[in-house]
């Protein structure tokens, strides 16, 4: 119900995984598409290191899936408005693109919303990947703030934002973001939507 991880056998509907018992995320709940094994994790890796950016349209069509999920489909008004996780500029330059911006510019289209890239990262930080759990959210702090337009305009303030990424790992990634926007930002609320679930 909290972060979309898989559990085997009979699950009730309301039912939370060792992870999130007893811990309270700033983001509402998280869903992916699919597990990050196999094929699927495949294109991902295509899409993000071999820089096949023509796959973003593929994989926003695949993140639609997610509005068969009646908490995101319920929302109409206000509508959601879709944020990118950023990247720092200097890892932009050297991938080219950002992945969840190209994901979510896409998805955006496709559902007739607004793509806002409220927000910045500050800091250069190791890459997720390559850390434990624990360091992870450390790792993070700090490392994003709202953009210059966003403290500007306010355009999130008490909306519904949809936070899109390509990876769901420990979640860490996604806490920042959702601190950020809903403490600096005053988003309604905050659900973190991705292509996998690592």
């Amino acid at each position: 119900m909290k972060c979309g991880e898989k559990i085997e056998g009979y699950v009730p509907e309301d039912v939370l995984c060792t992870h999130c018992r007893g811990v309270d995320y700033f983001f509402d709940f998280a869903r992916s598409v699919a597990s990050a094994d196999g094929q699927a994790n495949e294109i991902m890796h295509a899409y993000k290191y071999g820089r096949q950016i023509h796959l973003h349209g593929e994989l926003a069509l695949l993140m639609k899936e997610l509005w068969s999920d009646p908490r995101i489909a319920v929302q109409r008004t206000p509508p959601w408005v879709i944020v990118p996780v950023p990247l720092h500029w200097r890892r932009e330059r050297w991938r080219w693109f950002n992945q969840s911006y190209e994901i979510a510019k896409t998805l955006a289209q496709q559902c007739n919303l607004h793509c806002q890239k409220a927000l910045r990262r500050t800091r250069k930080t190791s890459q997720q990947a390559l850390l434990g759990r624990e360091h992870r959210l450390a790792n993070l702090q700090g490392a994003f703030r709202l953009s210059p337009r966003e403290r500007r305009l306010k355009i999130i303030r008490n909306k519904p934002v949809l936070l899109i990424d390509d990876v769901f790992t420990t979640g860490s990634t996604a806490e920042e973001c959702a601190r950020v926007l809903k403490q600096e930002g005053g988003a309604e609320k905050v659900v973190v939507l991705t292509v996998l679930r690592g």
